[in-house]
């Protein structure tokens, strides 16, 4: 299992959220720019269970997951206030599991770390 992790939950539809892009981006020490690290999307179950290799070695530091929600919506026919939503996070144990859920309508959204 990839040790970042995602799942969104489509509050306002009380399910899912299938076909969300996600990008997984690690912040460069110059701390103002960003590598791409990987790119899925959402399953059926809003899950993306496969974003790193199994081989992949995280190393500390900032990570951020950038959701393409406005794109969602659109598909949906919903209008939406956020075009994307950017969370960031601190990976300091690099053999842990990172879990970020998201819970998501159209005019906001809830994040925490998950299990």
């Amino acid at each position: 299992m990839s040790l970042i992790t995602t799942h969104i939950l489509d509050t306002s539809q009380g399910r899912p959220a299938q076909g969300v892009v996600v990008t997984l981006s690690r912040q460069k020490t110059d701390r103002q720019h960003w590598e791409t690290l990987a790119s899925g999307t959402t399953n059926a179950d809003g899950r993306i269970a496969d974003l790193l290799p199994d081989s992949t070695t995280l190393e500390a530091g900032i990570f951020r997951l950038r959701f393409a929600v406005g794109e969602y919506f659109a598909q949906l026919g919903v209008e939406s206030f956020y075009p994307k939503v950017d969370i960031c996070f601190q990976v300091q144990n690099s053999k842990q599991h990172y879990h970020v859920p998201l819970l998501l309508n159209p005019f906001g959204y809830t994040t925490y770390r998950g299990s």
